[in-house]
């Protein structure tokens, strides 16, 4: 059971409250919701560029990396389609340190051409060495519009091409800044040996004189059901052939979830499950072959990607994978299958909650979900799943009508 309090301030920033007596460290999180759902379709890629431009300066500290390493800090960030998280970690006497960083940069940042241009081509030359310039590193250009036709999870995190963040201008940044980093669309999260008194009175003095932003209200079309398979062949120069498929699945806060997260374990988590038994050691028809969801707020996807070896075509590939998945779909597995991945998921679980890096991070994640008292009750919504469970959602997820297939054909 993990313990915690929480307070808003005036501005609306929200605030958590950790302790952990036991520890030397803090570990604080700030998560703002914004990610590239947010982005406007003809000026992608801005949420992760923003990740790195809360590194460029802010309006009082123009070196945030220097004067957190200086206080024997340690800080890392990320960005996803639906919200943008920033944490680090700093000796509790040098607290005070973290809430001066990352309030200067909740106020302004340094905005400057200089910055911007740096940055820039720190975010194209990650979008050239990631997703241009390494095998199969561009099927989520691909994969996501095939996917998905109207809402803005049609393109990744990086954006749609290069050109949007080279002709990203000063301007485009900061109205993307004061409409997105605000203190009433943030969360603040502290984990370590501290009170709450003490973290009122510091997020007061550091945060509660940046004033509310006017936040746009979010309003995203919603994707309609898919009624027909897709399938795009990309001939590239990689290692061998493979396959990536998509299905859509529900909304990360629908109930069905948890069910869907464990079929994707049954499938592919650990040396016993479907994919790694028959279709890598048993028929040998995959080097590599994973199934996973992507856990977004809005209706997801379910992945499977496989990397075939020689010989194996993608007819072969396709019928193998669908025979493990009618596994699932038939009930064709066992109850203790079922409850071995229940329990290496709460296994899991309660082993992330040593660490309070991920604690307050987790916290964060729940409390932007709803409620933060949501970490208490995830083991019990995996442990409650049942059979008849797996079976419904399978079979709701697995139709040809509702799959994306993108086919890698080795030239």
């Amino acid at each position: 059971m993990i313990k915690f309090e929480k307070f808003t301030l005036n501005n609306g920033l929200k605030v958590i409250v950790c302790q952990d007596k036991m520890s030397a460290l803090v570990n604080m999180n700030i998560l703002y919701n914004v990610g590239a759902r947010d982005e406007n379709e003809n000026k992608t890629g801005f949420a992760h560029l923003f990740e790195h431009l809360m590194f460029g300066g802010s309006k009082n500290i123009p070196h945030y990396d220097t004067v957190l390493q200086n206080a024997g800090g340690e800080n890392n960030a990320f960005t996803n389609s639906d919200f943008t998280n920033y944490y680090l970690t700093i000796p509790k006497q040098n607290l005070e340190t973290a809430f001066y960083l990352e309030s200067d940069r909740m106020l302004e940042l340094n905005f400057s051409k200089k910055s911007l241009d740096v940055q820039k081509n720190v975010v194209c030359e990650e979008f050239r060495q990631r997703y241009l310039n390494q095998p199969y590193g561009d099927v989520s250009l691909f994969l996501h519009p095939l996917a998905y036709k109207v809402h803005p999870y049609q393109w990744t995190t990086i954006g749609k091409n290069i050109n949007h963040i080279e002709s990203a201008t000063l301007g485009d940044v900061k109205d993307f800044f004061f409409k997105h980093y605000a203190p009433n669309n943030a969360i603040l999260v502290v984990v370590g040996d501290v009170t709450t008194e003490k973290i009122y009175k510091l997020s007061e003095k550091w945060f509660g004189e940046i004033k509310k932003r006017n936040v746009p209200i979010r309003s995203l079309p919603e994707e309609p059901e898919q009624t027909e398979y897709q399938e795009l062949t990309l001939d590239r120069n990689v290692p061998n052939d493979a396959i990536f498929m998509a299905y859509h699945t529900c909304s990360r806060l629908n109930d069905n979830y948890f069910v869907t997260d464990l079929i994707s374990d049954i499938l592919s988590n650990g040396k016993s499950s479907f994919f790694n038994v028959n279709l890598i050691k048993g028929k040998q028809l995959f080097s590599g072959i994973d199934a996973y969801i992507s856990g977004s707020y809005h209706s997801g996807l379910f992945h499977i990607a496989g990397t075939l070896y020689p010989n194996v075509n993608f007819s072969q590939a396709k019928e193998a994978i669908n025979i493990e998945i009618l596994k699932i779909c038939n009930g064709d597995f066992t109850e203790a299958i079922l409850q071995k991945v229940k329990n290496k998921f709460i296994a899991n679980q309660q082993f992330n909650q040593i660490n309070n890096s991920d604690t307050a991070m987790d916290l964060a994640y729940y409390e932007w979900l709803g409620d933060a008292e949501m970490i208490n009750s995830i083991s019990e919504n995996y442990s409650n799943i049942t059979k008849e469970n797996i079976i419904k959602v399978a079979k709701q997820i697995f139709r040809n009508t509702n799959l994306s297939c993108i086919l890698y054909k080795k030239i």
